[in-house]
C-alpha cells in the first residue's frame, strides 16, 4: 500500500509541477506580447508627433553638402541597388538646405540596368533642381557600372591612387564538356525552342550562340560609351579637351589610376569629398543621405527575429518532452 501511495503522490506532484510550468509559460508570453504592444504604440505615437526623428537625428537649418554613398556591387538585391541610391538622392535634393550633392563611389561595378537607372535619375534630378550641382567622388575603386553612374555628375573627382575606368562589358562562365566525357556522364537537355539551352555549360558551344552573345555585349558596350561621351562632353569642352573622348583606348575595359584618369579626361580633378565640401562647395557640414532602414524598420526586424527564435525554442521544447 505504501508503494502505491508513493506512486500516486509522485504522479500528482508531477501533474502539479507541469501545470505550474504551463501557467508560468503562458504568463511570460502574455507579458511579452503586452509589452510589445505598448512599445509599438509608443513608437507610433512619437512618429506621428515627429516623423523626422526616425530618419535623421541631426536636422539643422544651416546650408550643407549632401552625401550619398555607393559601396560594393551594384545589384538589385544589394545595398547599392538603384532603389536605395535613388531614395537617398531624392531626399538629398529635396532638402531645402542642400547646397550641393556629393555621390561618393567605391564600387567595382555590377548590373548595367541598375547603373542605368541611377544615371537616368541623376539627370532627372539635375533638371528638376538646376541650382544644386552634383559631384561624383571616387574613392578606392570606381569601375564599370560605378563609372557609368559617375559620368552623370557635373564633375568627377578622385584620389591620385584611385582605380578608375573599366569601360567595357563582360559575360563569364565555365564549360564542363571535357570533364563530363572523362567521367562518362551523359548530358540530357530537353528544350522547347532550339536556342533555349544556349551557352549551357555542360554542352559544347555553338558558333551561332557565341556570335549572338557578342552582339548583345557589343550593344550594351556602345550604350556605355555613349553615356561616357555624353556625360563628359560638357566638362571637357569647357577645358578645350573634348578631343580626349575620341581616344579608343578609353573604351577597351582597361583601368587607370586617378592621376592617369585626369590626363585622359575621365575625371576633372584630384580631391576628397571633405575637401570638395570645404573648398569648392564652401560648406562646413556634410549631411549623409545614404539610404538605410529607419529605426522602426530595424526594431521591427529585430522583434520579428526574436519572436521567431522564441517560438522556435518553445516549439522544440514542447516536441522534445
Amino acid at each position: 500500500m505504501s508503494s502505491e501511495n508513493n506512486w500516486e503522490r509522485d504522479t500528482l506532484n508531477r501533474l502539479a509541477f507541469a501545470t505550474l510550468n504551463e501557467q508560468r509559460r503562458t504568463r511570460r508570453w502574455r507579458i511579452f506580447f503586452i509589452s510589445l504592444f505598448f512599445i509599438y504604440l509608443f513608437i507610433s505615437y512619437i512618429t506621428i508627433i515627429n516623423p523626422e526623428w526616425l530618419q535623421d537625428p541631426h536636422t539643422t537649418s544651416e546650408k550643407h553638402t549632401a552625401l550619398v554613398e555607393i559601396n560594393g556591387i551594384i545589384a538589385a538585391n544589394a545595398d547599392a541597388s538603384a532603389d536605395n541610391i535613388i531614395s537617398g538622392l531624392g531626399k538629398a535634393f529635396k532638402d531645402t538646405n542642400t547646397k550641393a550633392v556629393i555621390l561618393r563611389i567605391n564600387s567595382p561595378g555590377g548590373s548595367p540596368v541598375q547603373s542605368g537607372y541611377i544615371n537616368d535619375e541623376i539627370k532627372r534630378l539635375r533638371k528638376k533642381y538646376p541650382k544644386i550641382p552634383l559631384y561624383a567622388v571616387a574613392t578606392d575603386l570606381c569601375a564599370s557600372g560605378g563609372y557609368y553612374i559617375a559620368v552623370a555628375a557635373d564633375k568627377i573627382y578622385a584620389d591620385k591612387a584611385t582605380i578608375i575606368g573599366s569601360i567595357g562589358v563582360l559575360m563569364s562562365g565555365f564549360g564542363f564538356v571535357k570533364a563530363m566525357e572523362d567521367l562518362g556522364i551523359e548530358r540530357r537537355l530537353l528544350t522547347a525552342g532550339k536556342s533555349k539551352g544556349f551557352l549551357d555549360p555542360f554542352s559544347p558551344t555553338k558558333e551561332s550562340d557565341i556570335k549572338h552573345v557578342k552582339v548583345l555585349l557589343g550593344e550594351i558596350h556602345q550604350q556605355f560609351i555613349n553615356q561616357v561621351k555624353k556625360g563628359r562632353k560638357k566638362s571637357l569642352e569647357a577645358k578645350g579637351q573634348s578631343h580626349l573622348l575620341d581616344n579608343p583606348e578609353l573604351y577597351t575595359g582597361l583601368v587607370w589610376t586617378g592621376e592617369q584618369a585626369l590626363e585622359l579626361g575621365l575625371i576633372d580633378g584630384l580631391a576628397s569629398s571633405r575637401y570638395l565640401a570645404r573648398e569648392i562647395i564652401k560648406t562646413k557640414k556634410i549631411k549623409n543621405f545614404t539610404h538605410e532602414d529607419n529605426l522602426f524598420d530595424r526594431f521591427a526586424e529585430r522583434i520579428g527575429a526574436t519572436m521567431a527564435n522564441t517560438i522556435s525554442e518553445q516549439f522544440n521544447a514542447t516536441t522534445l518532452k
